[in-house]
């Protein structure tokens, strides 16, 4: 089969601020496999936090493209030689993943989400992320937002309230919480007291990875929801977690794609857990991908295409908030 990669720059349309780095534009990295007939595409969407970028994932993909045979099919077998070679860099297995699958399905003639025996009928409503920035600034980007009916707003910042008490004085959509896990234990305590003043849906990473006790302390002072994201990357950290936080935040970037990502969802929900789908800043490659993942989640945040301005490729669209997946074979991504 043939191998090939390419990486692209996508422009985000405002600055994206967390509570660990700002951001103007990502640079991300697309896999395209090819057989004598269909070409399966993928994308790695790097990031710093888990010690890759675009270069490092360039040169790990010229070297896995020697571990992927002549068998789309073989994904087990394929994704097991890639995660003993390059155990660090799961966003470029995860490109590598997506491709496979996308390529296997399109040899089957049918949408992904039909080979995985999922329902497109229920995807859940994404939300629409609200970056950390001044209180007015959120505000007008809450009001651009207004057709979505959940948003996620980025806390972190000495505003957090502040920004809050706007946002809920501008809208009555589902609000969920994201830190980032940039606050202290003290501050996580005292910020779920008072967002539960703000009817919030849920509170993501309220604080960095590690410290059981800490986590513990602010999951009983939650009236809401704490899902974690940072401290969740595969199926193996479940565990861990499962007594310290309510739900996961499954991202192909961070487990390395979309045969992991399904163990780690039926992990978390043989822990009785709840399932977000999420994403990293991406183009429509691989929040597609992720997408056909969504009837398995309680909630989803596949964003990250519709924050960017040159989204090379369409795939999944949203109608009033819910996620619509592409009927085409494979996972339904065509060039824009």
């Amino acid at each position: 089969m043939l191998f090939s990669t390419r990486p692209i720059r996508l422009n985000l349309k405002h600055p994206f601020r967390i509570a660990r780095e700002t951001s103007e534009y990502k640079q991300n990295v697309l896999v395209s496999i090819s057989d004598d007939k269909f070409t399966g595409i993928g994308e790695a969407a790097p990031s710093v936090y888990y010690g890759e970028n675009a270069d490092s994932v360039m040169q790990v993909l010229e070297e896995a493209s020697t571990f992927v045979g002549d068998d789309p099919f073989a994904l087990e077998a394929t994704m097991i030689r890639l995660t003993s070679r390059f155990p660090g860099d799961s966003s470029a297995r995860a490109a590598v993943d997506i491709a496979l699958y996308d390529l296997a399905a399109q040899r089957l003639g049918v949408p992904l989400y039909r080979w995985l025996g999922l329902d497109p009928d229920r995807t859940p409503v994404t939300s629409f992320t609200i970056g950390i920035d001044e209180p007015k600034t959120v505000l007008n980007k809450v009001r651009e937002a207004a057709g979505y009916p959940a948003l996620k707003i980025k806390l972190g910042s000495e505003k957090d309230l502040k920004v809050m008490h706007t946002i809920r004085n501008e809208t009555d959509a589902r609000i969920r919480i994201d830190a980032n896990g940039g606050w202290t234990v003290d501050q996580a305590v005292e910020m779920v007291k008072h967002l539960s003043d703000f009817d919030v849906e849920l509170v993501e990473q309220p604080l960095p990875p590690g410290s059981p006790k800490d986590w513990n302390k602010v999951h009983e002072a939650a009236a809401m929801p704490v899902i974690a994201d940072e401290s969740v990357l595969t199926s193996s950290d479940v565990a861990d977690i499962a007594d310290l936080a309510d739900g996961v935040n499954v991202k192909l970037m961070k487990c390395g794609g979309i045969r992991e990502a399904l163990r780690l969802i039926h992990t978390a929900r043989a822990h009785g857990m709840q399932v977000m789908i999420g994403c990293m800043i991406e183009s429509s490659v691989a929040i597609t991908a992720a997408a056909h993942l969504s009837p398995l989640a309680d909630y989803a945040d596949l964003d990250g295409n519709l924050l960017i301005t040159n989204d090379p490729f369409i795939g999944v669209t949203v109608h009033n908030g819910r996620l619509v997946l592409p009927q085409e074979p494979g996972i339904g991504v065509v060039p824009r």
